[in-house]
């Protein structure tokens, strides 16, 4: 038997190796034909299961889920598709039902709200009128701000109430227009509440957090278009006249009581950080029963595309970072600090006031080997190109690149004398192409070249099916997987061996064979055929 033993051994080396380096793509089952390829891994860490989305040729994202019976804050990271996550969130409503979206750092996202109060405390607040007013008052602002048309009808208003609690969720579904990331949201929420936070608690500042605004900060605003020709919008009254018309309206019907009779705010100004988890439409928090419906004060109306329910269509509108990349206008809301840390007076940025070796004074994209790899692109030919902005649409991982100093055109084969050039970054094909904010270029995008090896995440993450720590059975539920991680051994034979001599010796199988069949009663063709059987339906 010792033959046999070693056989096999030689067997299990050849048959990793051959995982390790396919000689096909593996075949992964889907919903129906129309949908993309079926990807369902559960991680114990947020980071491993972003690090996994990253390396996903699949459109994925990624979404955070609590459990009952387990420690209570404790979470899970799920990595699916938007369609096949709303497949199973209909089926499995026990162990999806505490369910959120991971809002990724870096990422153009909607602006969004998270509104709540202790209802014994506030027994005069008025709810719905407060909705009401928070929606009319910022819809007057993304006008004044950015002159972007916004009405109730563009707002999708969740509710979770209880008999204790008023809570809701407001996703603001604007028309080609988006957030350059959450931080960049918490920033415009916090500089419009300005007047409410400064005469809080009896006219003393609240804390809100390290995202805040300081009070006599001045900050600048613009608003640029991705995919089409750059649009800027500053606010065009002094900062005088900015401060004075935020604080013209009475925002007072913000303040509540919190259960211990604290002054604190309807609005929680906590919930925009860095891949931050906002908890989804019909999911409850763990141990509560209320999950998020739509309200029955909502005049948003979901447009359903083909194949698409409107459930599943309320569902994919109430997702924070469900955007694509064509046509988005990004809007900011920047507070960049000089040396000495006071702040610039508002301005537009462009391109004289860069320092060549930054980007724009501004923080790195998630990728900064990307950011390098794109500079490397800009600066040659003795032209010392730069990075003016960048932004990242998490749904399609892709890394838009606004350059300045450097304007030559694929499709025109010379330099362009105004108007810049884009780098588009695709994380998921792991290609890099140009596009052009010139109006004669506006649908060209150059042919697609490949990003360097060493900067692809597939390369840098080597996981396998084997690595996660929970499955998932038929019937919904989550269990730790009882298989453990498969290591790759460094070399698909034992050292010695000879690399022509995998499968062994035709006569040692044989023999090997023969003695095994002899120390084993025969076995029925019946039986085999249950065995199959039984093996086909699991």
């Amino acid at each position: 038997m010792s033959r046999w033993g070693d056989r096999l051994k030689k067997v299990e080396q050849l048959a990793q190796s051959f995982q390790l380096n396919p000689l096909a793509s593996r075949y992964k089952p889907r919903l129906w034909p129309c949908q993309p390829s079926s990807v369902w891994r559960l991680f114990p860490r947020q980071s491993m299961a972003m690090g996994f989305a990253q390396s996903c040729k699949e459109t994925v994202h990624v979404f955070a889920l609590e459990q009952e019976k387990t420690p209570l804050g404790q979470r899970i990271y799920l990595v699916t598709s938007y369609s096949e996550l709303w497949h199973y969130y209909r089926a499995y409503t026990q162990t999806l039902m505490h369910c959120y979206e991971v809002i990724p750092e870096g990422a153009i996202c909607k602006l969004y709200f998270d509104l709540e109060f202790h209802k014994p405390s506030n027994q005069r607040a008025d709810g719905k009128a407060m909705v009401s007013s928070l929606i009319q008052y910022v819809c007057d602002k993304l006008m004044e701000v950015y002159g972007i048309e916004c009405t109730t009808n563009n707002v999708l208003n969740l509710d979770s109430s209880t008999e204790e609690k008023f809570s809701r969720h407001l996703i603001f579904n604007l028309r080609n227009a988006a957030f350059k990331d959450n931080i960049h949201v918490g920033r415009f929420i916090h500089e419009i509440l300005q007047p409410v936070l400064n005469t809080a608690a009896g006219g003393s500042r609240l804390d809100v957090g390290r995202n805040s605004v300081a009070e006599n900060s001045e900050t600048r605003t613009h608003a640029v278009s991705v995919g089409t020709p750059a649009i800027t919008a500053d606010m065009a009254d002094s900062p005088k006249t900015k401060r004075h018309k935020l604080e013209e309206r009475d925002l007072r019907f913000l303040q509540v009581k919190s259960k211990d009779g604290q002054d604190c705010l309807f609005v929680d100004l906590g919930v925009y950080t860095r891949n931050r988890n906002f908890r989804l439409y019909k999911s409850s928090k763990v141990g509560k029963n209320a999950a998020f419906t739509v309200a029955d004060d909502n005049t948003f109306v979901a447009k359903p595309e083909k194949g698409i329910s409107v459930e599943e269509s309320v569902f994919l509108a109430s997702l924070v970072c469900n955007l694509s990349f064509t046509g988005q206008r990004i809007l900011t809301w920047d507070v960049p600090e000089s040396q000495d840390g006071k702040t610039w007076r508002p301005h537009h940025q462009q391109g004289s006031d860069l320092n060549p070796d930054s980007l724009s004074g501004l923080r790195s994209s998630p990728h900064q080997e990307v950011d390098d790899f794109v500079l490397t692109v800009v600066r040659k030919d003795g032209v010392h190109g730069n990075i003016r902005r960048w932004n990242y649409f998490a749904p399609e991982q892709l890394l838009v690149y606004d350059i300045v100093k450097y304007r030559w055109c694929e499709n025109v084969r010379r330099f362009h004398k105004s108007n810049n050039i884009m780098i588009v970054v695709d994380l998921k094909e792991e290609v890099w192409y140009q596009k052009c904010h010139d109006p004669e270029c506006k649908n060209f995008r150059s042919p697609s070249s490949p990003l360097p090896q060493e900067i692809c995440v597939r390369y840098i993450m080597a996981l396998d099916d084997e690595d996660q720590a929970y499955l998932m059975d038929d019937a919904g539920n989550i269990e730790p997987s009882q298989t453990p991680p498969l290591r790759v051994p460094q070399s698909p034979a034992p050292p010695g061996d000879g690399s022509a001599d995998v499968w062994g010796d035709d006569r040692d199988y044989l023999e090997s064979l023969d003695e095994f069949e002899q120390r084993t009663e025969d076995i029925s063709d019946q039986l085999l055929l249950k065995c199959m059987a039984d093996f086909d339906s699991q």
